[in-house]
């Protein structure tokens, strides 16, 4: 029998990276070569959609080539022991191919797009996006991001999973990206804490354990700890 302890995940880019994705703020990272002013905003799209398209494309095309690390299969195998939710920062499908059920996306997805004119239509994208490439009522169809300066609809929602976990495990992010930097705060008194992070994050909590590890070492690691103390 499932044992009823609820774990919610809050997974960031450190975990994509140990997939070989590029991310933002890695050393030599899309930063060093993208302006966040030209790629990820809503003026960036108004100004310039081509750059903007072409640009996840790219990232799209990118996650093609790569597979979940063994982090990511750390967190799908604890499915059978807990009750396992993941809030992901990342937009990318690596939880998903991984085999975990229940992921939400915090700043979108990259396999998606959605409607400029119409906000309910949010469909699959397989290859790349384009200028011209319109939803059924004739709308822009735009990557389906969460663009810096834009609202995260799905914030109350990750609240209130976490608000119910009675572990929480923060890994793979620097939790410096707000609101999703202030989700801890939400974890229930008494919740147990981990971190996994190769450098000290911290998250403004007491009684919380580090696991100073990369994503794909560290979260296997912790994954045998939570079955053989906790299930």
């Amino acid at each position: 029998m499932k044992n009823p302890k609820k774990i919610v995940f809050l997974t960031g880019a450190g975990a994509s990276a140990d997939s070989g994705l590029e991310t933002f703020r890695a050393s030599g990272g899309l930063w060093a070569r993208y302006r966040i002013e030209d790629v990820c905003t809503p003026e960036a799209l108004e100004r310039n959609p081509d750059l903007v398209m072409e640009f996840y494309n790219a990232r799209r095309r990118q996650l093609k080539e790569v597979e979940p690390n063994s982090g990511h299969l750390a967190i799908a195998g604890l499915e059978k022991y807990f009750d396992v939710e993941i809030i992901t920062q990342n937009v990318d499908n690596l939880h998903e191919r991984a085999g975990s059920s229940k992921i939400l996306h915090l700043h979108g997805e990259l396999t998606k797009c959605r409607s400029m004119k119409d906000s309910s239509y949010i469909c699959t994208v397989e290859g790349d996006l384009n200028v011209g490439d319109l939803c059924p009522r004739g709308g822009q169809l735009r990557p389906h991001i969460v663009f810096f300066g834009e609202e995260v609809p799905l914030m109350e929602r990750a609240i209130e999973m976490i608000s119910h976990a009675n572990i929480v495990v923060v890994a793979g992010t620097s939790l410096v990206v707000y609101p999703a930097a202030g989700l801890v705060r939400y974890a229930p008194k008494g919740a147990k804490i981990y971190v996994i992070d190769p450098e000290y994050v911290d998250i403004g909590e007491k009684n919380v354990k580090y696991i100073r590890k990369r994503f794909a070492i560290g979260m296997p690691q912790l994954a045998e700890e939570l079955i053989n103390t906790e299930a």
